[in-house]
């Protein structure tokens, strides 16, 4: 194992090894399938199945995840293309074969099952999941459509592979000025250059590649749109964002309101739009000064200091806490850290129950590589305690909460050093590395939910969505945003929905916004010393999927049926603001 590649040993020796894994998993598909319509033979017999089902079912994300971990360190690696085509394809195959299961536990009825989880041990585990299964009766169809929907799974999940391979692999941007290339891997950091023309370039190249697919690029999103639509329809919802709430049996107050508190404080992101145009001298705004340092000594961290300011900020949380974070950075090959040829942009934390909580990320020496860093691995943490203190059945949470641990773990880390790194060029690098956090996720994504909503509303709608379409309304929902503070290339800004995978995840976006403010609202008490919030906040790591992400949230002491949580976020906005006013006087 290379000391800063992903330990991709731990998982399968070797690819042979995941064949060979691929093909048994597959050989006890039909034992799967036998067992339909024999549910309901014994509470015991019940028990067994699900586990055996789960296992299996676990097995199979094993092995997605390998190929598509191995494809996205290396988009140019035709073997782990293949691996993932491979993989994608079973996977299918495993939702077909289980898909009678659901429809066969609603015909046992709630009274007889709830009645075997009170008198049989090995099924009482399963009481949450069963009555989650009847709140979505009405929406689980005969096992006959279940299974047809099980196999277009892996023709819907093509459309997302089409378009990472797309913007990864087959986009060619040209050069910005002094001839520093520009790749999906090296643009934030070129957008983040002290020297404007090459901050101007490189953000103009980048979109203009961009422009140049759009066509392309609008009819792919728009046909992952489409898919989400029919999936609603197929299942019986009114619509899209109603389908993917329901999942998560989200309240619809919870987004509407998501949105509309960000909308009426746009006035804080004006604010800071104008005290930056100010630390940096310039007439006018543009969207390449938004990264723009402000800091003349921006500070060089090694991956090792890193480690070691994450953990001294992770300190309220326990010593058995730190000590598993630093033994996955520094001992058990967690992280595949540095850019290489064909690696894929941005950074993600993933893995399966077994393996370790895997993240892939391009480190820098930067302080954006420290932010990076720390908020993999606040998923990464969710997902070892998870997988460490559940059961398989419960073994992953919600899309809801899962930006709050890697935020949550942001706000520690800043303000640690805060407190104990002092010099005014250290904290205005501090405050630019927050903001650059705060506007991908608390500007950048609230926008493009607002966008995603309405592109869905005119599918749904059945109006026709073309690339100049999608482009205007960006560029609409982006000049709002500024507030005209920033000079808007309308054209360009109008291409942001094109630069983003995340808009093909079903209303993923606008839960970035709800999980960082969450997340601050949760550090909050913790910072002050409250030992108790740190016990809670714990807890809420491990709690998985056994209860409603809703009740998990108020559990761990934040309720996000009421906008107090994103209101906390807009202080913690405001703040930075003042306290960067003040330092750049």
């Amino acid at each position: 194992m290379s000391k800063h590649r992903w330990n991709a040993e731990s998982v399968f020796a070797d690819r042979q090894a995941w064949q060979i894994e691929l093909k048994a998993v597959a050989g006890l598909l039909p034992s799967l399938t036998a067992r339909a319509g024999t549910l309901g033979t014994s509470p015991q017999s019940l028990a067994e199945f699900l586990d055996s089902a789960l296992q299996l079912g676990n097995r199979t994300a094993t092995l997605y995840f390998y190929a598509r971990m191995s494809q996205a360190v290396d988009n140019g690696d035709a073997e782990a293309q293949s691996m993932l085509g491979q993989a994608g394809s079973f996977y299918s195959q495993f939702q077909a074969a289980v898909s009678f299961i659901d429809p066969e536990l609603l015909t046992l009825g709630q009274p007889l099952l709830q009645t075997w989880t009170e008198e049989v041990p090995e099924l009482a585990v399963y009481r949450h999941y069963l009555n989650n299964l009847f709140r979505k009766q009405q929406h689980v169809r005969s096992a006959e459509v279940e299974q047809l929907l099980g196999l277009t799974s892996e023709v819907f999940q093509s459309v997302q592979t089409v378009h990472d391979l797309l913007v990864d692999a087959d986009l060619k941007f040209a050069d910005a000025a002094g001839g520093r290339a520009v790749a999906q891997a090296t643009v934030e950091k070129l957008a983040g250059d002290a020297n404007r023309e090459v901050r101007r370039t490189a953000w103009e190249n980048y979109c203009d590649s961009h422009l140049a697919m759009k066509n392309t690029l609008a009819a792919s999103l728009t046909t992952q749109v489409k898919v989400d639509v029919f999936q609603a329809r197929a299942r019986k919802f009114e619509s899209s964002v109603d389908a993917a709430l329901f999942e998560s049996n989200l309240p619809r107050a919870v987004y509407d309101q998501t949105l509309e508190t960000f909308r009426t404080h746009l006035p804080v992101w004006h604010r800071y739009w104008k005290v930056r145009r100010k630390a940096l001298g310039v007439e006018r705004l543009h969207h390449y000064d938004i990264w723009a340092p402000l800091t003349k000594k921006p500070p060089v961290i090694s991956f090792s200091q890193a480690v070691d300011w994450i953990g001294e900020a992770m300190a309220p949380l326990g010593k058995p806490y730190v000590e598993t974070l630093r033994r996955g950075c520094l001992e058990e090959g967690w992280i595949d850290l540095l850019p290489t040829p064909g690696k894929g942009s941005g950074a993600f934390s993933y893995g399966a129950q077994g393996t370790h909580p895997f993240i892939m990320m391009s480190w820098a020496d930067d302080l954006s590589s420290l932010s990076t860093l720390t908020h993999e691995l606040g998923h990464s943490m969710h997902s070892w305690h998870t997988w460490n203190r559940q059961p398989l059945v419960y073994g992953d949470y919600s899309i809801f909460i899962a930006e709050v641990a890697s935020n949550f773990h942001q706000a520690l880390t800043r303000a640690h050093l805060f407190q104990t790194q002092s010099d005014p060029q250290f904290q205005i690098a501090l405050i630019e590395e927050a903001m650059e956090n705060l506007h991908r996720y608390f500007f950048i994504m609230p926008t493009l939910a607002r966008f995603e909503l309405e592109h869905h509303r005119r599918v749904e709608q059945g109006l026709g969505v073309t690339a100049d379409d999608l482009n205007s309304l960006m560029a609409d929902l982006f000049s709002e945003g500024y507030g005209g503070a920033l000079e808007v290339d309308r054209e360009r800004e109008g291409s942001t929905w094109a630069q983003f995978s995340h808009l093909y995840m079903n209303y993923y976006v606008f839960q970035y916004a709800t999980g960082i403010s969450a997340a601050h609202a949760l550090a909050d008490p913790i910072l002050k010393g409250d030992g108790e919030a740190a016990r809670r906040y714990v807890q809420f790591l491990s709690a998985g999927s056994s209860d409603y992400p809703v009740n998990v949230l108020r559990q761990a002491g934040v309720d996000m049926t009421t906008p107090a949580a994103m209101e906390k976020g807009f202080e913690v906005v405001s703040g930075l603001v003042d306290r960067l006013e003040t330092l750049i006087r």
